[in-house]
């Protein structure tokens, strides 16, 4: 029987080259894929795809194994993009990187790799996979400041066993060292930010190629007019910067937070103060759910759950669960409960899933 052939996901950045020198070194058959998913300002300065394809190439050139370039832009554009798009212009703040690896990294990647007769696929992410009882779980990455499985929750047991994550077990410092010890040029590249596979830049003015801005009042909770927003789409819940409005209002100098939008009347209401009862919920609905072992968690148990990547895990028992939503109350309240972030489930290191949050409520 000769070696397993494994697909590996190649960035051109230091966590997916490592996983491919990884499995090189455990005798898998691999093969680096490069994807290329976004081209409508490939001249743009914020565009590092063509440095990256490089970097992916010199690693792949110096493991020995071979680098195939794949262009998913028509599937991103039409299964994430326009969702990120959707989303936005009805007020919500989606997670682009959720959707992007459920229908890309581990759907369209998965279909390509299938066709290159691969056994098993490969990502840089700081996640694990465990077997118990025929049941693939998600575990977290044992570097529980760079742990990637809250944006890896939407995944099913048909993708998680075929997956590999070779740096799941690993701190990033060891990585980089792996990659500095073994010659690879990008042993201390930085780490990408901003949106999947599109990159760093100024999101307002990004948004805007695509949606129109449409100013309206921002007031407080009473009605006080403070200033103008230039479209809801542009702000989040919780968000302290970019209102325009300073800290000084109502003589106390604390800086304003919007709390909450209101689409039908086009107004973006602000809260002063960090601790503002209103920025705070004890519970919230999730919908567009996904369980990763094909059943839902137990009613009323004690599971910890994040609204959203880097947040410490929060205490929480699901009130209510079927096949459309979820309700989860809080043992404390959450700090701005965000409607399109994901809500995402775990029992100790597992990862259970979750969904897409719709509602919150308030504290007080």
């Amino acid at each position: 029987m000769g070696k397993a052939r494994v697909v590996v996901g190649m960035s051109g950045g230091v966590d997916s080259s490592v996983a491919a020198l990884l499995l090189k070194q455990q005798d898998y058959e691999v093969i680096g894929l490069f994807m290329k998913n976004w081209e409508d300002d490939d001249n743009d300065e914020y565009c590092s795809s063509r440095q990256d394809l490089i970097d992916a190439a010199s690693v792949a050139d110096i493991i020995g194994i071979p680098l195939e370039a794949v262009n998913f832009s028509a599937e991103y554009k039409e299964r994430v993009f326009n969702h990120f798009l959707a989303e936005y212009k009805a007020g919500r703040t989606p997670n682009p990187d959720v959707l992007c690896n459920a229908e890309i990294k581990f759907k369209a990647f998965l279909e390509h790799a299938t066709g290159l007769g691969a056994d098993y696929i490969a990502t840089g992410h700081y996640a694990q996979v465990r077997e118990t009882n025929g049941i693939f779980q998600l575990l977290k990455g044992e570097d529980g400041t760079k742990d990637q499985s809250y944006f890896l929750y939407r995944l099913n047991q048909a993708q998680l066993s075929r997956t590999l994550f070779p740096i799941g077990h690993l701190y990033k410092r060891d990585v980089r060292k792996i990659a500095r010890d073994q010659g690879l040029p990008n042993f201390c590249k930085k780490d990408s930010t901003g949106i999947c596979f599109i990159g760093e830049r100024p999101f307002r003015e990004f948004l805007n190629r695509y949606l129109p801005d449409e100013p309206g009042e921002i007031r407080t909770p009473t009605g006080t007019v403070m200033g103008k927003h230039a479209g809801l789409m542009y702000y989040t819940i919780g968000q302290r910067q970019g209102l325009g409005i300073g800290g000084t209002r109502d003589g106390d100098g604390e800086p304003w937070f919007v709390s909450s939008k209101d689409m039908a009347r086009n107004i973006l209401t602000v809260v002063q103060g960090h601790d503002h009862p209103d920025l705070f919920s004890p519970a919230l609905t999730a919908t567009d759910l996904t369980w990763i072992s094909g059943r839902p968690p137990h009613c009323n148990w004690v599971y910890a759950a994040k609204i959203r990547y880097r947040q410490t895990d929060a205490p929480c028992a699901i009130a209510h669960v079927d096949q459309s939503k979820c309700e989860i109350e809080f043992a404390e309240p959450q700090w701005a409960v965000t409607p399109g972030q994901s809500v995402v489930v775990y029992e100790s290191k597992v990862c259970l899933g979750g969904g897409v949050i719709t509602d919150q409520y308030q504290g007080g």
